[in-house]
């Protein structure tokens, strides 16, 4: 199974292949104008190109298979526009895409480089939408995932689903009902900034969720009388743990307050008791501390 890692040495030395095809500029007319202009190749080259790369890691080969394919990038792009985000960044992550494929294709596949490169190309452009068209993510599982990109896709109309509307996309994508309301509930929801935006009409300011998500834990006068208290307490309990004898001072740190705690058993051992006696110690021990704190 290749990894993160490996992936992203990947992408790193294929990247020379993409000089002078960069969509940095954000001439994105410039940067189509210049990928077509690259000739398709034939199954013959697409074979000995990828036998060169595959055989000698032969880089040169791998850039004319990337820039070859690179107008089927932006064709793919182009159906992934209804989310709001820009083109020319679909087409980038769509490009690491065909990158990774190529690093994988194989002339034993018997299939066209972009072919088997869609689904990769694919890959990093749903990463992509689900990282930016929502600041809260939508869909975190892979189920989600897919429900997000088929709902999309099944709507046929703005607005609510209707039940039948409903039953036919959890039938057709085989999830329940209720987990495509739930997706279209994500949907149909847009981003609100915390603040309220700058407006001299006080009203706006009333629907901003800083004005009434408010954090009640935030009140700096409990906030100080929560510390003091818990800042006695502590104090209390290692005066109290001093009036106990040695052995019963040490089970109870190595029982309670020890992050690696030892069992009564462990203890028994060490002292040369029973599990039981460990256990007539600590509960005699905790007693102690228990009137010394209600004193």
């Amino acid at each position: 199974m290749t990894t993160m890692r490996e992936d992203k040495m990947t992408t790193n030395a294929l990247i020379p292949a993409l000089q002078g095809t960069s969509l940095s500029s954000g001439n994105l007319d410039d940067y189509i104008r210049q990928i077509n202009s690259f000739p398709v190749l034939s199954a013959e080259e697409e074979r000995d190109l990828a036998l060169r790369l595959q055989n000698q890691n032969d880089l040169a080969a791998a850039q004319k298979l990337i820039l070859s394919n690179l107008r089927f990038v932006v064709k793919i792009a182009r159906g992934y526009t209804g989310y709001g985000l820009p083109l020319a960044d679909l087409i980038q992550e769509g490009n690491i895409g065909l990158m990774k494929a190529v690093k994988r294709f194989s002339a034993s596949h018997e299939v066209r480089l972009i072919s088997y490169a869609v689904h990769w190309i694919k890959s990093e452009i749903h990463e992509f939408v689900l990282r930016n068209w929502r600041i809260v993510k939508i869909a975190t599982t892979k189920p989600q995932r897919k429900l997000f990109f088929k709902l999309r896709s099944s709507k046929k109309r703005l607005g609510w689903f209707n039940q039948e509307e409903v039953n036919d996309v959890a039938k057709t994508l085989g999830v329940k009902p209720e987990t495509v309301l739930e997706m279209e509930s994500r949907l149909s929801g847009s981003d609100v900034t915390f603040d309220a935006p700058a407006s001299d009409n006080d009203d706006d300011a009333a629907f901003a969720p800083a004005a009434y998500l408010t954090d009640e834990t935030a009140d700096p006068s409990q906030q100080l009388e929560q510390d003091d208290s818990h800042s006695r307490d502590m104090s209390l309990m290692a005066d109290t743990l001093k009036t106990l004898d040695e052995r019963s001072q040490d089970i109870i740190r190595r029982r309670w307050l020890s992050e690696n705690k030892a069992t009564l058993h462990e203890l028994a051992d060490e002292y040369n008791v029973s599990a039981e006696r460990i256990r007539q110690i600590e509960k005699n021990a905790l007693k102690k501390m228990r009137v010394a704190f209600e004193a």
